[in-house]
This record gives C-alpha cells, sequence and structure tokens, in this order.
C-alpha cells in the first residue's frame, strides 16, 4: 500500500459506517411509512409455503434487508403469531427478496453516478422533515437513507487502500488453490458480513474490490456467497434471549443458507461458467476477462446475477423440504417444560428490537398474558375469601398471591423497559400514540394486581381482629366479585384485539362499570342499616366494606385501561365517552 495513513483507514470505516447508516434510515423510513401494513401482511399472508415466500420477496424487498426481515420473523414467532413451518417459508422469500438490494447498488452504484444526485436529494427529504404530515416525514427519511447510502458506497470506493504489484502478487497466490481458495472466500465473506452485519455491505465492498481488479470475478462470488451464511447471525443473536420457539426459526435460517452454500460450494465453478454464460447472454460480457469501465459495469451485473440465480435455485428445492427443516429444529432445540407461576415474559425480549413498528405487536401479546395473569391473581382472591383463616390451605393461597403480585411488579417494569426501548425507534406519530397508550395500560393492570394483594391482606387483618363475616355479607361479596370478574373478562378480549377495537366493543365494559358503582353504592347503604339492625358487629361492616371498595376499584381500574386502548387511537374512530367515579 502506498502512503496509506490510519487517518485513511479510519475513513474507510466511516465511509462503511455511513453505508450501514444509510441502510439502515432507509430500513426503518419505510417501515414507519407501511408499519401497520406490514404486520397485516406477514400476518395474513402466510397460509402456505408459497404465500410465505411471497411475503417474505416483498417484505424484504420493500425494506432492503433480509436480517431485519428475518429478526422480524423470529419475532413474530417468538410471540405466537406465526408457526415454525410459516416462518421457514417467509424466511427462503428472504433471501431471494434481499437480492433486490444487490440490483439496486449494481444498477445505480456502477451504472448511474447516484453521488452526484445525492445532496439534491438530502435537500428534498429536508423539506418532507419540515411537513406536518408524518407519512412525508417518514418519505424524507428514506429519500435521506437511500442518499446516505450512495455516498458511503462512493466513499468505500474512493477509500479503499490502492494495492501494488506485490500486495496482488500476495493475494494471487491464495486465489488460485481451486476448492481451498473458495473455501477461504466464503469464509473470508462470513466472516465481513458476522463482523458488520450486513450482507448489503458486504456486496458493496466486495463490488468495489472486483471492479477494481483486486480478486477475481469467481472468488468475488465467493464472498457474496459466505455473505449468505454471515447474514444468519443478525436474527441468531436476536434470538439468544426470545422463547424456543424464536430459536428454532432462527436456527432454521441458519441452515437453509448453510445447506444452499453447501452445494454451491460443491458445483462452484460450473455454478461461476453458467453465471458468466447468463452475463453473456444479457450483452454485459465476461466480467473475468475485461478491464477498465466494461470490467466495473460486468462485475456489477453478474455478481448481481449470481446472488439472484443463487437463491433462486436454493429456494426452488428447499421450499419442498420446508417440514424437514422443521423436525431438524425440533430435534436440535427441545422444548422445555416451565412453571406456569415463575416470572417470564412469553412473547417480548429485548434481542428483538430491530423492528420499531412491528415489535407495538410482541408487547400487546405480553399485555394480554400480564392481564389474563392478573385475573387469575383475582380468582385466587375470590377462593380466598372462602378458605378458613389459618389453614395450610389458607396460608398457601395467600402465599400464591403474594407471589404473582411481586411477578406483576417485575411485569410492569419489563414491558414498560421493553416499550422505551421500542419507542427509542423510529416511530410513526400512530405508534408513537400506542406505545404512550401501552405505558397508561399496563400501570393500571398493576394497580388491579395491587388490589388483588389488598383484598388478601384485609382478610389476614380481619383474621387477627377475630372478626367474622355473616352469610348475608358472603353473598354480598361473591355478587361483587362475580361482576368485577366478568368485567376482567371483558376487558381482555378487548387488548386482545386492541388494534381492531371499535366503539361496540367497549359498551359492555362501561355497562358492566355502572353496574359495579351501582352495586357498590347500594352495599354501602345497606351496610349502614345492617349494624344499626345489628345483624352483625361496625368492624365486620369495615372489613366488608374495605373488601367491596377494593372490589369496585378494580372496576376503576378495568375502566382505565378501555380508556387506555381507546387514547391509542386518538379518540379518532371511537365514539363511547367512558365515565366513571
Amino acid at each position: 500500500m502506498n502512503n496509506y495513513s490510519f487517518l485513511d483507514f479510519l475513513t474507510l470505516l466511516g465511509a462503511v459506517g455511513l453505508f450501514l447508516y444509510g441502510m439502515k434510515v432507509m430500513s426503518e423510513g419505510l417501515q414507519k411509512v407501511a408499519g401497520d401494513r406490514m404486520r397485516t401482511i406477514l400476518s395474513a399472508m402466510t397460509r402456505n409455503r408459497f404465500s410465505g415466500v411471497a411475503t417474505g420477496i416483498l417484505i424484504t424487498a420493500l425494506i432492503q434487508s433480509s436480517s431485519a426481515s428475518t429478526v422480524m420473523v423470529v419475532s413474530f414467532v417468538n410471540a405466537g403469531l406465526m408457526s415454525l413451518q410459516q416462518s421457514m417459508a417467509v424466511i427462503m422469500g428472504a433471501n431471494v427478496g434481499t437480492t433486490f438490494t444487490a440490483w439496486i447498488i449494481s444498477i445505480f452504484g456502477v451504472k448511474v453516478n447516484i453521488n452526484a444526485l445525492a445532496v439534491p436529494l438530502i435537500g428534498l427529504s429536508i423539506i418532507l422533515l419540515f411537513s406536518k404530515n408524518s407519512r412525508y416525514k417518514s418519505i424524507g427519511e428514506f429519500i435521506i437513507g437511500f442518499s446516505f447510502l450512495f455516498m458511503g458506497l462512493g466513499m468505500i470506493s474512493a477509500n479503499v487502500p490502492e494495492l501494488d504489484a506485490n500486495t496482488l502478487e500476495f493475494l494471487a497466490q491464495y486465489s488460485n488453490n481451486g476448492f481451498a481458495s473458495v473455501l477461504l472466500f466464503v469464509f473470508v465473506g462470513m466472516a465481513i458480513t458476522m463482523v458488520i452485519q450486513s450482507s448489503a455491505a458486504t456486496f458493496a465492498i466486495v463490488l468495489v474490490m472486483s471492479t477494481k481488479g483486486w480478486i477475481g470475478f469467481d472468488m468475488a462470488c465467493a464472498v457474496v456467497l459466505g455473505s449468505n451464511i454471515g447474514t444468519t447471525i443478525t436474527p441468531v443473536l436476536a434470538s439468544l434471549s426470545a422463547n424456543q420457539a424464536a430459536k428454532k426459526a432462527a436456527l432454521g435460517h441458519f441452515l437453509f443458507n448453510f445447506f444452499g452454500t453447501i452445494w454451491t460450494v460443491v458445483l462452484f465453478f460450473p455454478f461461476v461458467k453458467l453465471i458468466i454464460w447468463i452475463n453473456e447472454v444479457l450483452g454485459q460480457g465476461n466480467p473475468s476477462v475485461l478491464t477498465g469501465e466494461a470490467l466495473a459495469v460486468s462485475v456489477s451485473v453478474g455478481l448481481s446475477i449470481f446472488h439472484t440465480v443463487f437463491n433462486l435455485i436454493n429456494l426452488s428445492v428447499m421450499i419442498w423440504f420446508t417440514e424437514a427443516y422443521v423436525k431438524i429444529c425440533n430435534t436440535l432445540i427441545k422444548s422445555k417444560a416451565k412453571d406456569g407461576e415463575e416470572f417470564q415474559l412469553k412473547y417480548i425480549s429485548s434481542g428483538l428490537l430491530n423492528a420499531s413498528e412491528l415489535n407495538i405487536m410482541q408487547a400487546q401479546r405480553e399485555i394480554v398474558v400480564y392481564a389474563q395473569r392478573v385475573q387469575r391473581m383475582y380468582d385466587m382472591t375470590i377462593d380466598l375469601v372462602h378458605t378458613k383463616l389459618g389453614t395450610v390451605e389458607f396460608n398457601k393461597l395467600y402465599s400464591r398471591v403474594g407471589k404473582y403480585e411481586e411477578i406483576s411488579d417485575r411485569m410492569e417494569i419489563e414491558i414498560a423497559n421493553y416499550l422505551n426501548k421500542v419507542v427509542d425507534g423510529r416511530l410513526s406519530y400512530e405508534g408513537k400514540l400506542r406505545i404512550s397508550a401501552m405505558l397508561n395500560i399496563i400501570s393500571e393492570i398493576e394497580s388491579i394486581a395491587d388490589s388483588c394483594y389488598n383484598i388478601a391482606k384485609s382478610l389476614i387483618r380481619k383474621e387477627e381482629a377475630h372478626v367474622h363475616f355473616v352469610e348475608e355479607q358472603y353473598q354480598c361479596i361473591d355478587n361483587m366479585m362475580r361482576l368485577v370478574s366478568e368485567a376482567l373478562t371483558e376487558m381482555i378480549i378487548v387488548l386482545a384485539n386492541m388494534e381492531h377495537v371499535s366503539g361496540n366493543d367497549l359498551t359492555p365494559n362501561i355497562n358492566k362499570e355502572n353496574e359495579i358503582n351501582n352495586y357498590r353504592n347500594q352495599l354501602r347503604t345497606e351496610n349502614i342499616e345492617n349494624i344499626n339492625l345489628k345483624k352483625y358487629e361496625y368492624q365486620s361492616g369495615i372489613f366488608f366494606m374495605d373488601i367491596i371498595s377494593e372490589s369496585e376499584r378494580i372496576g376503576d381500574y378495568i375502566i382505565n385501561v378501555i380508556e387506555g386502548v381507546e387514547s391509542q387511537y386518538d379518540n379518532a374512530n371511537l365514539s363511547p365517552t367512558v365515565m366513571h367515579s
């Protein structure tokens, strides 16, 4: 290398960083424009392996990152929104979809001087960024990302060190050893992609090196081949803290790319000859013999053809072995049975945060689990009311209620932390509304758990005070708890259908809240009369109303959850006005 300083090396790293940042901003901008649509597509278009493949191609072509789309799929499997078999089809499609990135880099990066347009495009995007319309802002972000991506590509080309004859001779020693060279360069492509976590960036780097003639076309193909394995590291890392199903999906992605690479390495040289023949048929010449500007165009198109044909053939063969992949994943990763009363988040994981818009659905599913767990806690307090105090059974049940209260506190904190991380990403205005609503919702659910624990503690204090309830009081407590239990069930139905809720869906909750309030008021009046009539002691009436009031307070928290669901849509499409006292 001639006069290549450490500053030049840092400039090269900065160029790669600008390229990756541009891709990230471009991807996130598109996610914000079509986040809800992508959730719908991924949820609905996976009924069979072929529609799943089409979905993977479409999503990856849109967001320009197979790693991001695969992480989305792993997240959906983690959230129980997609089966392992469905995820395999989408992952296979994602590998084909990522070839669109290669073609964009190939066409715009070589045939068009996009750098000349980059700054004017940024100027246009700034106008969109200051628009009041959130959709236009997201489009502006996409254009900025697009500009940064190709500015980075141009800077990579300008700052890769020039190699002298000795260095070229040194590289030549490693590029003419048959299969050994192929394996070496496959490993190089895999290692580079694992480090920078972007096969597109690897493609851009190897395109620059090949067009400058530093490595032959065949070895450039080997590097691109290795990047197909390297790109699987991102979803694997994302799945480490996820559930077993997500780990299986990430493993399936690795196996698909690994087996595809194996057969291509075995047939590598005939396969490269096929690619060169296709390149010549398309009028782009033989990238192994051309020089100068013709070499740059021929290599860029040739590498794109290699990437596309490899993934298409791999898909055409592997799609018929989807069930075999599922069996292998199930065999290698055994599902573990877990205690349902141990603290664990079922659907969300801090490792699955590559797609903020799509992470919202995981949080929604986890909130439903949270609400169901608190409902079980309330059912325990109902049982506690009719369990004889001081017995082993009562102590065990009281201990379970206490344990659930601790779990509730931890779940609130973990879900809130997750939501705060999601909101730190690039979200649409609607996405931010939903995050804000969810934070309020989990706070109210935690308050329900606190009230359940307060009822249990009231029963303990009642025992310590040697106070007893009469049959009429037990009947009234049962009636109130039945109403609250029904309200909890209605609340969970609304939470489970949060994205598609309407005003009519909220009416039962509002009616139930009014019924709970009216019954509390009725019992408050009757309690004073019963004490005056000496039906039971004054202190018994105090503990009785503590339980009734705490249950009614749960009804208030429930309706606050419903208001939270309503607020996530900014009250735009919901008609009822929620009132409670």
